[in-house]
């Protein structure tokens, strides 16, 4: 395994990480708990988690998972997030975090889920950096971080804060040029820096035809995918949500060998990425929470069939009728609300996707 330093913390954290938000049957604590030790026994030392995945569940996992870390012996890193901004909101939800997580305080704790400078200068006027403050001063939290999908000037603009070590964003093959102004802000502030979607949320391993110019000789995609970031020096952790051990082995076996790009053979590589990659939607499912109750992460899905098969006579089509056993009708109950477009932390253009859709 590979450590790099977490910004200025003086923190090491292992190159590749558990993300917490896709295992396979959230209910069996046991297999999830197994799988989180046999990624510390591979040398993983960050965790990452969410309040909001599995409904707390993900972190009452973790929570058990760590208990079984220190009883083995075995280093961690404890990650997780809150989406509140008043100190009452953020106060309540840590006090049940720490229960949950069964720690007595947070590593690594992020402001999550910044979709615009509007929402966070709302959040700024509730105090969250005076709360986070504190926190870190009570002990609760050791690092201030904070998580975001902002693209390009934007999330540079909110990077300038002096408050933050280290920041969690999404970053892969298929979105390049989306993010070369965070690592410009990440390399002037000297924060430390995790990726999520090194995979694009599957769209990567699901179409590797489409990726094989991140490929080199012997590479399997998911190989090339995961080392075409770590050649990122900027780049501190990034997070695979694992749901196998089939798949946990998999990237540790990227990581066994790894072998850098040279700084000119990455931007050679990152050059070959085609602009039609952008605004591939990568199955977070924030928008799934329709009040017409439209499958929005479903539709999303099948409109990453136009923008990814571009031979196929009607790749929509198909992927609703053997993939989700839906119909264009079904996209045509939109009512233009845009709740799901707030929530895309992407800034798809959803309404129009669906519109497009039902039309046909």
């Amino acid at each position: 395994m590979i450590y790099r330093e977490y910004g200025q913390t003086g923190e090491k954290v292992s190159l590749l990480g558990f993300g917490g938000m896709r295992f396979k049957n959230i209910d069996d604590h046991e297999e999830c708990v197994k799988l989180m030790i046999a990624a510390a026994e591979g040398g993983i030392n960050y965790f990452d988690t969410a309040p909001g995945y599995f409904e707390t569940k993900s972190e009452t996992v973790f929570g058990k998972g760590f208990e079984e870390m220190r009883k083995r012996g075995l280093p961690y890193y404890c990650a997780t997030k809150t989406f509140e901004s008043t100190e009452s909101g953020i106060r309540r939800e840590i006090e049940a975090q720490l229960k949950r997580l069964k720690v007595d305080t947070i590593d690594f704790y992020h402001i999550w889920c910044i979709l615009s400078l509007q929402n966070w200068e709302v959040r700024k006027k509730n105090g969250i950096l005076e709360t986070f403050a504190k926190l870190k001063e009570e002990g609760l939290i050791r690092h201030i971080c904070i998580s975001s999908h902002l693209i390009k000037n934007e999330i540079k603009e909110l990077l300038m804060e002096a408050v933050f070590e280290g920041i969690l964003f999404g970053y892969s093959a298929y979105n390049f040029k989306t993010r070369q102004d965070a690592f410009d802000a990440i390399r002037e502030k000297k924060l430390g820096a995790v990726v999520m979607n090194p995979l694009g949320g599957g769209v990567i391993p699901d179409h590797p035809e489409l990726f094989k110019f991140i490929r080199r000789e012997g590479e399997t995609v998911v190989e090339a995918a995961l080392r075409v970031l770590w050649d990122h020096p900027e780049i501190t952790n990034t997070l695979v949500g694992f749901d196998t051990i089939e798949h946990l082995n998999d990237a540790l076996k990227a990581m066994d060998g790894y072998k850098p790009r040279t700084p000119a053979e990455l931007e050679e590589t990152k050059a070959k990425a085609s602009d039609s990659f952008e605004g591939i939607c990568t199955g977070c499912g924030y928008c799934d929470s329709c009040p017409v109750g439209i499958p929005i992460p479903s539709y999303m899905d099948t409109y990453n069939q136009k923008l990814l098969n571009k031979n196929s006579q009607d790749p929509i089509g198909d992927r609703l009728k053997w993939h989700w056993s839906l119909d264009r009708a079904g996209a045509g109950k939109c009512t233009s609300c845009g709740i799901c477009e707030e929530a895309c932390t992407q800034h798809l253009d959803i309404i129009s996707r669906l519109k497009e859709i039902s039309c046909g």
